[in-house]
């Protein structure tokens, strides 16, 4: 079985950590945003991955897919843009990639979603329902926000119709970006820019070929964040109910923590709770960290504060130093001793914090 996993955005929410990383590659629970999305393939019997990139992709992408190629035993290729294509384009560049003999369904993703990824249930739904498109849909409490999936009246599952942003209640369900396409469905897209959701689904559905499963359990578009943020949370919540031994507990430790082995925690930290650790960091005594994420190599100082922010690779927070808020530090960034740094700012790589800098 074969997947497209769509890698080509430029990952502009996520700055600043996408100026050092390709955002698929960015960290999320101590491991690439797109290795949960790739090992959830592989659990589902996808033996063969292609990766929808931009022109500007750099390298590294392609060298850290060739060392999990080997790892996962799975083939992984790369259909290249040398024109932004939209969501559905890049399904007709890669066509020669995803069709064969077989027949076969193949999955599409969006790089940016987390969630349970139930895709063997959803492989079982799209064979039952002789669907030519399948969809994955998540129900939200404000639908308003977003671009509606509308249901056919009863239990067909069927797509009816898809309206953005409704002002009036119309249903509660939005598309996951989450899909399982018969090879047909490339015959309906040009090679040109096209969005699969606004000009694809729509003429699908038209031909009551377009049904929708409801994903079980937690979703989230991790690609700015406050949502990386809250998608965070929600993760280490699902590994509490999945896999409690990878979670660590202790005297200084609330709630729902991940750690990696390599890191170093100091004496009277309070940690937790939604916090994750990366390989390598140095969290000194006294330090409180909650709902946020530390990146491989980071160092916070005594006392130190970090609460939903997320502090970059390598950098450093000070003695006593607050970044609170959503605060994003880029890689190489180093906080001052005592400096406050609040309210959603972000700081790019390799800088230091002057007092003129700070947001109190």
């Amino acid at each position: 079985m074969k997947a497209l996993i769509l890698v080509g955005g430029f990952g502009t929410r996520l700055r600043p950590l996408t100026f050092s990383m390709p955002k698929p590659l960015v960290d999320f629970g101590n491991k690439p945003m797109i290795l949960h999305q790739i090992e959830a393939l592989k659990a589902a019997g996808v033996t063969e991955l292609v990766l929808a990139i931009n022109h500007q992709q750099p390298e590294v992408m392609l060298n850290f897919m060739k060392e999990y190629e080997k790892k996962l035993d799975i083939k992984i290729t790369f259909s290249q843009e040398t024109e932004p294509l939209g969501t559905a384009g890049p399904l007709a560049l890669a066509r020669d990639k995803l069709v064969d003999d077989s027949g076969e369904p193949f999955f599409v993703l969006n790089n940016d979603v987390i969630c349970e990824y139930p895709l063997l249930e959803m492989i079982q739904f799209h064979k039952t329902h002789g669907a030519e498109a399948s969809i994955m849909v998540t129900k939200v409490d404000d639908p308003s926000k977003y671009g509606v999936v509308v249901m056919e009246e009863g239990a067909t599952e069927r797509v009816e119709s898809f309206v953005e942003k409704p002002l009036h209640f119309v249903g509660n369900k939005i598309n996951a970006g989450i899909y399982l396409l018969n090879p047909s469905v490339l015959d309906r897209i040009e090679l040109r820019r096209t969005s699969i959701e606004k000009e694809i689904f729509p003429k699908i559905a038209s031909e009551k070929k377009l049904y929708a499963m409801v994903l079980p359990g937690f979703w989230m578009d991790i690609g700015q964040p406050k949502d990386y943020i809250a998608g965070q949370r929600m993760y280490l919540d699902f590994l509490r109910r999945k896999a409690p031994q990878e979670l660590v507990t202790g005297d200084h430790v609330i709630g729902n923590v991940l750690v990696d082995e390599t890191a170093v925690i100091g004496e009277g930290c309070l940690i937790g709770p939604d916090v994750v650790i990366g390989p390598r960091c140095v969290i000194y005594s006294g330090v409180r960290l909650l709902g946020c994420t530390v990146m491989r190599g980071v160092c916070i100082k005594e006392h130190a504060c970090v609460s939903n922010s997320i502090v970059g690779w390598d950098s450093t927070v000070g003695k006593w130093a607050r970044v609170v808020n959503v605060t994003v530090l880029g890689k190489d960034v180093h906080v001052g001793d005592a400096e406050v740094y609040n309210s959603g700012t972000v700081i790019e790589e390799q800088a230091s914090v002057r007092p003129e800098m700070v947001v109190v």
